[in-house]
């Protein structure tokens, strides 16, 4: 049995970890731990996780809880795990951090961030955690960063065709939406029900912190600088994230061929499913799963891609999962839908 513990177990990725990890017959939870007034039983601070695990929920003690696990996974925001991941990796613990800490160079997060990184050794041997990119690395790796959820969506939406893309020199625009759990456990009146129901609200125009991250990474595997316009959008739903990827079409190989590369990448990846030609994904479609749903059209001089994932399973917890599983030589679908 794997012991794991959860860093930042209050937060929404921390809830949904303990409830994927549950599920996972190789696992015992050893530790919870988060910022809490008073310690108390999990259960309690959940009552739905009532009969399914005893364990007190305590505020965070490294020694403690280095000493109860084999891996720690950081579910702590952005700034806060590069505080925390050295002080486990020197104990020869395994890490799976959540945050943004460790998935860009320094010079490009202290931009994005605004604050200086302060595990320069560390974020070079971070293995970026998504494993239908690195499936090899991660196995083999003592420390993963986990993406994030949006680039997560557009990163696989892109991947088949993101060399052709790149050479011909073209423009990406992406247009993605999401539901409120996706910026945390916060009590901010512009995430308040009443700013929230029934209005549409796009924000970080071409600025999201999202977007060096998808242009690192996309780069990385193109070989050469992509030119890409983000615009995420904040939906009143709960969970969710739909990006739609707009590229013109003029050059590209033609939709039969460009599907065959999609069909080619993905027909053996668990948890990507393609749709046939023309037919889009809905976000009802992966609510809950850890699966990312993609769907491509050639039309009106564009190529439409169309990714759809849940925020808290694919975008965040559940990735983080199923990396602990490829890390430990497991069925990587292991407490995952």
């Amino acid at each position: 049995m794997v012991k794991v513990a959860v860093v930042g177990a209050t937060g929404y990725t921390g809830e949904e970890l303990v409830e994927l990890l549950l599920r996972n017959p190789e696992v015992e939870i050893t530790s919870l731990t988060g910022i809490v007034e008073k310690e108390s039983d999990f259960s309690l601070l959940y009552p739905r996780f009532g009969k399914k695990i005893s364990l007190i929920c305590k505020n965070l003690d490294v020694a403690e809880v280095a000493k109860k696990s084999d891996i720690v996974f950081l579910a702590l925001p952005h700034t806060v795990s590069m505080k925390f991941a050295p002080e486990f990796l020197k104990k020869g613990k395994k890490v799976i951090d959540l945050s943004a800490d460790y998935r860009l160079p320094s010079d490009v997060y202290e931009k994005w961030y605004g604050t200086k990184h302060v595990d320069a050794d560390n974020l070079k041997t971070a293995v970026y955690g998504l494993p239908e990119l690195n499936r090899k690395n991660i196995k083999s790796a003592a420390f993963v960063a986990n993406p994030g959820c949006f680039p997560t969506s557009v990163i696989l939406g892109l991947l088949p065709v993101i060399k052709t893309v790149s050479q011909k020199d073209k423009a990406i625009i992406v247009d993605s939406k999401t539901g409120v759990t996706g910026a945390g456990r916060k009590g901010l009146v512009s995430l308040s029900f009443g700013e929230l129901d029934e209005n549409l609200r796009a924000y970080k125009v071409n600025e999201h912190q999202h977007m060096p991250e998808m242009k690192h990474i996309l780069s990385g595997v193109s070989g050469k600088d992509i030119k890409l316009n983000f615009v995420p959008h904040l939906m009143p739903i709960r969970r969710g994230i739909f990006s739609t990827i707009y590229i013109s079409s003029e050059g590209l190989d033609s939709a039969e061929k460009i599907y065959e590369a999609y069909k080619d990448t993905y027909k053996n990846e668990p948890f990507v499913r393609l749709r046939p030609m023309g037919s889009m994904p809905e976000l009802s479609d992966v609510r809950g799963t850890n699966f990312c749903d993609i769907g491509i059209k050639l039309a009106g001089g564009m190529l439409v891609i169309v990714a759809v994932i849940d925020n808290l399973v694919k975008g965040a917890s559940g990735q983080a999962v199923q990396n602990m599983n490829i890390m430990y030589g497991l069925d990587e679908r292991l407490g995952l839908v």
